[in-house]
């Protein structure tokens, strides 16, 4: 393992972070905050408790989940597809440098990034509303795989797109829609049965299920289920990033 390469690129995409800190980690944290302020602390207050958890605090994992989602999308996928765009890619892949060792370093500073996104929203919620953490490993558990796994789907998406308009096409108009349908301010059992049936297709119920289990020791599905989902999820990208270099896929002119 070349262990320097791959602290020369992880480095490079940490480093990227702190000079776009306000659009990389205050903005999203602003917003999110803005969640808060409305739905936990205005409308929060209004509105009923569900399963025994105050509705501001019954929010708090949905909408880290949903930060963690969309921001490990976003990082992964530019992290990839910029040297893509500038032409340093082929620097990167005509370095001795092995094809694990370019997605660990591109894909931990992505998961990374969204981590950190993660705990200061989780900090931030503390402000607003009261909760407490049931299982705060399980918690880290479903965070750093949820980052891991998408931060792949991300590097994916990185190789895929062609343009910058493609790499927005998913995160805005697939994974965003998937995650408020899936369960990040309400819970599926509120809904008709039909519908609750029709919601379990939705990939992203079970990881926002499994995240809020991991605060309330309260589920919509089975926590193992939840585990299994993700599992599935992380093997799909880590045999998809194998095809993509191993065939050339958009990356050999």
């Amino acid at each position: 393992m070349n262990l320097p390469a791959i602290r020369a690129i992880y480095s490079f995409e940490m480093a990227r972070t702190r000079r776009t800190l306000l659009q990389s980690i205050v903005t999203p944290v602003i917003s999110t905050s803005l969640y808060f302020v409305v739905f936990g602390a205005a409308i929060g207050s209004r509105m009923t408790d569900i399963g025994g958890v105050r509705y501001g605090a019954f929010i708090v994992p949905g909408l880290i989940m949903l930060s963690v989602l969309t921001e490990s999308i976003s990082n992964a996928s530019f992290g990839i597809y910029f040297p893509k765009f500038t032409g340093t890619i082929y620097e990167v892949l005509s370095a001795p440098v092995s094809y694990v060792e370019i997605v660990v370093s591109y894909v931990g500073a992505a998961a990374s990034k969204s981590m950190i996104l993660g705990m200061l929203i989780l900090a931030t919620a503390r402000v607003f509303v009261p909760f407490e953490i049931a299982h705060p490993a399980a918690m880290l558990l479903f965070l750093a795989l949820t980052a891991i796994t998408f931060s792949l789907f991300g590097f994916i998406l990185g190789i895929w797109a062609d343009s910058f308009e493609q790499l927005q096409f998913v995160p805005m108009l697939v994974v965003m829609p998937l995650t408020f349908l899936g369960g990040s301010f309400y819970s599926i059992t509120m809904l008709p049965p039909f519908w609750q049936k029709v919601a379990l297709v939705n990939p992203v119920v079970y990881l926002i299920s499994g995240f809020r289990w991991s605060f309330f020791d309260m589920t919509d599905v089975d926590i193992r289920l939840s585990l299994a989902m993700i599992g599935v999820f992380l093997c799909a990208c880590v045999a998809t990033t194998a095809w993509i270099f191993r065939t050339g896929y958009r990356l050999r002119p």
